[in-house]
């Protein structure tokens, strides 16, 4: 279970809070990276979305030090980090939310084996949301190990038992 992911923005606070309407959640500050905030929605997973300034890095500490942050000012507006996360609203509301952002929003249909709306914080950060029927149909598709087996049937990938 993934219980939190960081992504990094041009806007964090605007986007911590953007992303807070669409998951019914909290904004806060988050005070080991200023200018950072923190989405909790306080569900019983403990979810939580950190949202950094745009070029944040975590570098490993020395030692027994644990990770610190830096700023790369050459940072990449683009990245392949992205997450599916289950929202208690609908197709409709993450639509409308998006189009008042100006973000692109677009509604997907993975090969049949599950939904997502695709949600382009920035337009550069792809989050997939998926509203509660769409996360009942992912969730029979990710816990069945068969589906699972026909999705990753590429000869190069193999399960492991």
């Amino acid at each position: 279970m993934i219980h939190h992911i960081s992504i990094a923005a041009h806007h964090p606070q605007h986007v911590a809070q953007v992303l807070a309407e669409v998951l019914k959640a909290n904004v806060a500050p988050f005070p080991p990276h200023p200018g950072s905030y923190f989405v909790i929605p306080f569900d019983e997973q403990g979810t939580a979305i950190e949202v950094y300034p745009l070029g944040s890095e975590l570098l490993p500490g020395d030692a027994d030090e644990q990770c610190h942050f830096r700023i790369n000012d050459r940072a990449s507006e683009f990245t392949a980090t992205h997450a599916a996360i289950s929202v208690p609203v609908s197709r409709e509301e993450i639509e409308e939310i998006g189009k008042r952002e100006g973000w692109r929003v677009v509604y997907c249909d993975r090969e049949s084996f599950f939904d997502v709306i695709e949600f382009w914080v920035e337009n550069r950060l792809m989050i997939e949301f998926l509203t509660p029927q769409m996360a009942s149909k992912y969730l029979k598709f990710a816990t069945n190990r068969e589906n699972l087996q026909l999705f990753m049937a590429a000869p190069e990938l193999s399960v492991s038992n």
